[in-house]
């Protein structure tokens, strides 16, 4: 069968020749999952959800950066740019109330627009369902990015950019000290990686460690109905607060030495532990390491993915007003 050379503008702007139907269908379910993920983002800084969770993680980063800001200017010493965020998130205390302000952005999960109705009935089930978990990606990537920023920013005034440790952290790794403010600055660390290569690492454990809390939310609210994901979220970091070695260790009444067993069990069963850079192995614990740690938050994705996959399937879209 010929077609007739000619050009179609269809609505969503997609120029295509009559005939390229292979090349339409590739592009075309690129475009749509681009399309519903942009149209995801429309009023995402106008929103008042937006604004509380910036405004919050300035305030959290201001908070928890004072003790590093606090051991520079009483030594009168300065750090890496890269050191602030690397021991502000230290620990699983940060972690956690960092990512609990995104259950507050996340809480309107699945995110319906006005244009919804419009991309479901042009695109399937499966691709608008890529578009959402898109959304909460690039949301969780931009979070951490900001926060990233907002502490180097907070601490620029003893900071400088050269991808040495500092001698703050010198002074925090051969000393009580660090262990007392809790940041991972241990003389392995700085002996087998840079400050630079340590925020990466530390960034990322945070990235996967938020965006399950998404991927947790997401299915939560398609199954069950909205506000659902939100308890299955508080769930989720409840379970990491209370195996916390030392929140463990007062509930059971356990001596300091009987921790280290409680802390290498818990190191790898808690997704907060896991995100915590100081609690892998670093060559004399038996604890998982980064990769490891990444490999278990990718299967708590993985799961995400699926139940989500087979709710949607069954999801009842409810579109009110015109």
């Amino acid at each position: 069968m010929l077609y007739k050379k000619c050009q179609i503008r269809s609505s969503d702007g997609l120029v295509f020749k009559q005939g390229e139907r292979k090349s339409l269908h590739l592009g075309g379910s690129t475009h749509q999952i681009l399309s519903a993920t942009r149209c995801s983002f429309l009023g995402f800084f106008r929103n008042p959800r937006t604004i509380i969770l910036f405004l919050f993680g300035v305030v959290l980063c201001f908070l928890l950066s004072s003790r590093v800001t606090e051991v520079a200017e009483y030594y009168g010493t300065t750090m890496q740019a890269a050191e602030p965020f690397i021991w502000t998130f230290g620990d699983s205390t940060a972690i956690l109330l960092i990512s609990l302000l995104l259950i507050l952005l996340f809480s309107d999960l699945p995110k319906l627009t006005p244009f919804t109705p419009f991309h479901l009935m042009r695109t399937t089930k499966k691709r608008w369902l890529i578009s959402q978990l898109l959304y909460i990606m690039l949301c969780t990537a931009l979070y951490i990015l900001f926060i990233l920023t907002v502490t180097a920013v907070l601490c620029m005034k003893y900071s400088y950019t050269g991808d040495l440790w500092s001698e703050t952290a010198a002074i925090l790794g051969y000393s009580s000290l660090g262990d007392q403010l809790n940041v991972p600055s241990t003389v392995k660390v700085m002996e087998s990686i840079t400050p630079i290569g340590c925020m990466l690492q530390v960034a990322l454990l945070m990235f996967a460690y938020s965006l399950a809390l998404g991927f947790l939310i997401l299915p939560g609210n398609l199954l069950f109905g909205k506000k659902t994901g939100m308890f299955f979220a508080l769930l989720y970091s409840l379970y990491g607060f209370l195996l916390d070695p030392d929140v463990l260790g007062k509930m059971l009444g356990l001596e300091t030495w009987e921790l280290y067993r409680v802390r290498s069990i818990v190191g790898w069963i808690s997704p907060l532990n896991n995100a915590v850079y100081g609690m892998h192995d670093f060559g004399y614990d038996n604890l998982p390491s980064i990769a490891q740690s990444l490999m278990i938050f990718g299967g708590i994705l993985a799961a995400g993915i699926i139940i989500s996959w087979r709710a949607v399937k069954k999801y009842n879209f409810t579109f009110l007003g015109t």
